[in-house]
């Protein structure tokens, strides 16, 4: 069956192209090798032991940056085809979307920018361009992956534009500007900061959403962070699991858990393609310009649908990002990251070989490439002790 391909949809054959040319193209189009490129990277393959909200050593059943991405992409994908969009970029932009993520999650994150407040701070986002545009080496002819305009742009823009007309940062880089890594990348290859990305981007962020809430409700009832019981006056959530124990008044806990959270997901992916057709209804989009012009996201939820999905935020938040367990754990997992930081910029010789310039960045970039695992390990080494589980 002929798959129907939407007017505002990203065409590869239409890409804007690579920064270093290529030739001798295969079967697979722009947007599918970058796809590719992206799961072959060292930095995806790291993904599977690194923090999404449990550390690893508390069971193997808890989501990873790795297990998170892979959902958030089957997501995607789902959505894109459902509006016709090109698939292979939205699954490109699911699947990098957390490459620049640092181990032991958003709490290893905070400390890295707090050490690296003096030279510019860190931003995971500036970090996954780094990570595809330089710190992956593996093509003889470039550092990189060499990834088409379409996905640079789309990863560094899945959130909304940068900065405004003007050239002013906004949104999160209003206070403190712009990574480094981006502007210096865009002087040179212009990912028109000032635009929405493409709906394939939007597709992507939204996506991470939606896998958020989903598996954090699965997660936090797993650990025991709260009950079933708790999800009741829960938007969305209790709405799903008064269906199902309606449906089947006998069933076993985990079996209502997967039934819940399946509605969950369900109702948040048809709000979305049904707004999405709402919205290209109201504006007869003829291309992919057309999206980035509108001034305002093209994928969203509707009104109601967002106001449920905040409250369900706000619920996990409160129950399960705030947990005294959660908070406990994160505390110390920034004093691995601020204990190595500090070591290896004291004494480079601690680093390996082809680190050792022990520059601020270089340092950064060690550190934020660590798996939660291979931090623990290091740190055991150079302090003796094992700062999670004392």
């Amino acid at each position: 069956m002929q798959r129907f391909t939407a007017p505002y949809s990203s065409l590869p054959e239409e890409t804007r192209g690579r920064v270093h040319p290529e030739e001798g193209l295969d079967f697979r189009s722009a947007f599918a090798r970058d796809r590719d490129r992206i799961i072959h990277s060292q930095a995806f393959r790291r993904l599977k032991h690194k923090t999404q909200v449990f550390v690893y050593h508390e069971g193997d059943h808890y989501r990873t940056r790795l297990t998170h991405t892979i959902e958030v992409a089957q997501v995607a994908r789902s959505i894109a085809r459902a509006l016709g969009l090109d698939e292979d970029l939205t699954e490109a932009l699911a699947l990098g979307h957390d490459l620049g993520h640092t181990p032991f999650g958003h709490a290893g994150e905070r400390e890295l920018d707090k050490l690296m407040k003096p030279w510019g701070g860190f931003d995971h986002n500036a970090q996954s361009l780094r990570i595809l545009t330089k710190l992956e080496k593996r093509y003889a002819r470039f550092d990189g992956l060499n990834l088409t305009w379409e996905t640079l742009e789309g990863l560094v823009k899945h959130n909304g534009p940068l900065v405004n007309a003007e050239g002013d940062p906004v949104g999160r880089y209003r206070e403190h500007g712009l990574p480094e890594a981006i502007v210096e990348y865009a002087a040179g290859h212009d990912l028109e900061l000032a635009s929405y990305a493409s709906a394939e981007a939007q597709v992507a962020a939204i996506s991470d959403d939606i896998a958020y809430n989903a598996h954090d409700i699965d997660d936090g009832l797993r650990a025991g962070l709260f009950g079933l019981i708790d999800l009741g006056d829960v938007p969305l959530a209790g709405e799903a699991l008064a269906q199902v124990l309606k449906l089947y008044p006998n069933l076993e806990h985990d079996r209502i858990v997967h039934e819940t959270v399946r509605r969950v997901m369900s109702s948040m992916v048809n709000d979305i393609i049904t707004q999405c057709n709402k919205n290209n209804a109201e504006n007869n989009f003829r291309n992919v310009a057309g999206v980035r012009r509108l001034g305002r996201p093209f994928v969203a939820f509707s009104t109601a649908m967002d106001a449920r999905n905040r409250a369900l935020q706000s619920f996990l938040n409160e129950r399960m990002y705030r947990h005294d367990r959660v908070e406990e754990i994160m505390a110390r997992a920034r004093r691995v990251v601020h204990d190595l930081f500090t070591a290896y910029m004291n004494d480079p010789k601690l680093l390996p070989p082809g680190w050792q310039d022990a520059q601020p960045r270089q340092v950064c970039d060690f550190i934020a490439g660590m798996t939660d695992r291979y931090a623990l390990d290091q740190h055991k080494r150079l302090f003796d002790l094992d700062p999670l589980f004392r």
